[in-house]
């Protein structure tokens, strides 16, 4: 069966809920306006639905040059997609410390009244290069997102865990619980493991790494909600990797930017 694309997904706000766009431009951080946004405390380190899952609930729009920002019962709050000023902050994801700007106080505040919480909405500029884990992407950048430029799923492999959690008679959960870049269809479960390199659109993807999953998966993205401990009770009786933790999905580093759509084949080569 052939393998395809068939959904995309980009994260404007690293934490908060995606757009699902028909076709994206695969850029050398990751998909175009992937996570050049991201939500720090005061000193600068980033927030994510760990210890503030009502981000799940906090909605994103591109229009134009404008990226706005709604939630329930608030009225939306804009700002430039991409700025080109603001206050310059050092700023901490994991063990990255690299340089951003916070461009709009209007956007601190309602960040910050919503979540309940002091915090500050920063952009990466272009100027700025976080290096991925050398380790696994020698020489690559990415964005804000936690390490790599993608991360692609499976609907096999959804399906596979989803038939595990009826089986135990929980619910079947929606592939947004675990946040992906791409997902795939037509391959069977958990293949994509072992690939090495794949070709999909005029984009061409090398392999980083499994993605070891965390408590996120077990917040519901449309009520924030931390419903645990699935699924990662469930994963964790097959899936659980001594050096990668419990996998689902798997981490792409970008050799060749391109277009993608939804529908494209997908070429494994290696």
């Amino acid at each position: 069966m052939a393998i395809t694309v068939s959904a995309l997904h980009v994260y404007p706000v690293k934490g908060l809920k995606a757009l699902d766009p028909a076709e994206a431009r695969l850029t050398e951080r990751g998909l175009e306006h992937d996570r050049r946004y991201m939500v720090v405390d005061a000193s600068g380190e980033f927030l994510s639905q760990r210890v503030a899952p009502r981000m799940a609930t906090v909605w994103t729009d591109i229009d134009g040059a404008d990226l706005t920002l709604s939630a329930p019962d608030l009225d939306p709050v804009g700002l430039p997609l991409e700025p080109v000023s603001g206050e310059r902050m050092r700023v901490r994801v994991w063990r990255s410390d690299c340089d951003a700007i916070a461009p709009s106080r209007a956007a601190d505040r309602w960040l910050s009244g919503y979540l309940g919480l002091e915090c500050r909405l920063v952009y990466m500029p272009d100027s700025t290069r976080r290096a991925s884990n050398p380790e696994y992407a020698p020489g690559k950048i990415v964005s804000f997102a936690d390490g790599y430029a993608c991360l692609a799923t499976s609907e096999s492999s959804l399906a596979d865990l989803n038939a595990r959690l009826v089986a135990k008679g929980h619910r079947a959960l929606p592939m947004n619980r675990f946040r992906p870049s791409l997902v795939l269809e037509g391959a069977p479960a958990y293949e994509e493991d072992g690939w090495k390199e794949i070709a999909v659109g005029e984009a061409v993807f090398g392999a980083a790494k499994p993605c070891g999953r965390c408590q996120v998966t077990t917040t519901d993205q449309a009520t924030g909600e931390v419903l645990g401990p699935e699924p990662l009770a469930t994963l964790g009786t097959y899936r659980e990797h001594p050096e990668f933790g419990i996998m689902f999905g798997m981490n792409w580093a970008v050799l060749k930017t391109g277009v993608i759509r939804i529908g494209d084949p997908v070429e494994v080569r290696k």
